[in-house]
């Protein structure tokens, strides 16, 4: 019996979860996401090479031009290139996402790896993820301009402290699920300790899960950052946001209708990237 036990551990797959994902951004929806995300991105990042013009220069007699060949997208009611900061704005973006989500996705599994551990910090812990998402994350950006001044570090605040609870919940309920597997029982019977268990068997199966809300999270900080700048919360002027371009678009659409289409496309576009990437991260675990 304890042989048959022991067979069972051994051969139970630990990476194959690994496998799995990098197999399901490499075709269909999931290529597609990883081709939108990082097409964009490598513009975000080449914005110096690619623009002519400094994002926050002010060029003589360029007012609410249309687009052309010497200014892609146009220019604003500052005279500024609206290709450059659109590019630049990218960057902006891409930084608030990039530093916020894993940030929360840290913070938010340690706690739901404890809650999952322990009846007392299950409780505590459940309280504060409740206490968390009571607040729309509109009204707790507001807040936290008030207290600390609208700037990037107020966007990645506000994203850490919604992302910690569904981080916190999505981790705490695969493990629970994960822990009831055969398998797991099976390392139980024949001595394994907890954490070796919890490290050998546990963690390497929630990460699909994990993957899949890091994907979804990306897709929400994106949108984050450009609706706290489009309502004057987020990055603060004349700094280029994506948020921001569209906001000062609205006065000036009769004007120049391209000055709100780049920013649209490249949120629009980053949004629609990760959620493709959710997907089909989301489908390769169903099929699992």
């Amino acid at each position: 019996m304890t042989e048959t036990l022991v067979a069972e551990v051994e051969t139970e797959p630990e990476l194959v979860a690994g496998r799995r994902l990098g197999q399901a951004l490499r075709r269909g929806q999931g290529l597609a996401g990883v081709l939108l995300v990082g097409g964009i991105a490598l513009l975000g990042l080449a914005a110096g090479l690619l623009a002519k013009y400094d994002p926050l220069q002010q060029i003589p007699s360029a007012n609410l031009l249309g687009a052309s060949g010497e200014h892609w997208l146009g220019t604003d009611n500052l005279n500024r290139d609206l290709f450059a900061r659109v590019l630049h704005g990218i960057r902006v973006n891409l930084f608030v996402a990039f530093v916020a989500v894993p940030i929360g996705a840290v913070l938010g599994s340690l706690a739901g790896l404890l809650s999952s551990l322990h009846a007392v910090a299950d409780v505590i812990t459940q309280r504060i993820f409740d206490l968390l998402l009571a607040f729309p994350a509109l009204i707790l950006a507001i807040a936290l301009a008030a207290v600390t001044g609208p700037g990037a570090h107020t966007v990645i605040i506000v994203i850490v402290a919604v992302e910690i609870p569904l981080f916190g919940r999505q981790i705490r309920t695969a493990i629970l699920a994960v822990r009831e597997q055969p398998f797991v029982e099976a390392a139980e019977v024949i001595g394994a300790g907890s954490w070796w268990t919890l490290r050998k068997h546990v963690l390497p199966n929630v990460l699909e899960p994990l993957a899949v809300q890091l994907a979804l999270s990306m897709s929400l900080a994106v949108f984050v950052e450009a609706a706290m700048s489009f309502i004057g919360i987020g990055v603060r002027p004349p700094d280029p946001s994506l948020g921001g371009i569209i906001a000062d678009s609205i006065a000036y659409l009769d004007a120049n209708p391209a000055f709100a289409v780049g920013p649209l496309l490249v949120v629009s576009g980053l949004t629609l990237g990760f959620l493709l990437i959710a997907q089909a991260l989301g489908r390769a675990r169903r099929i699992a």
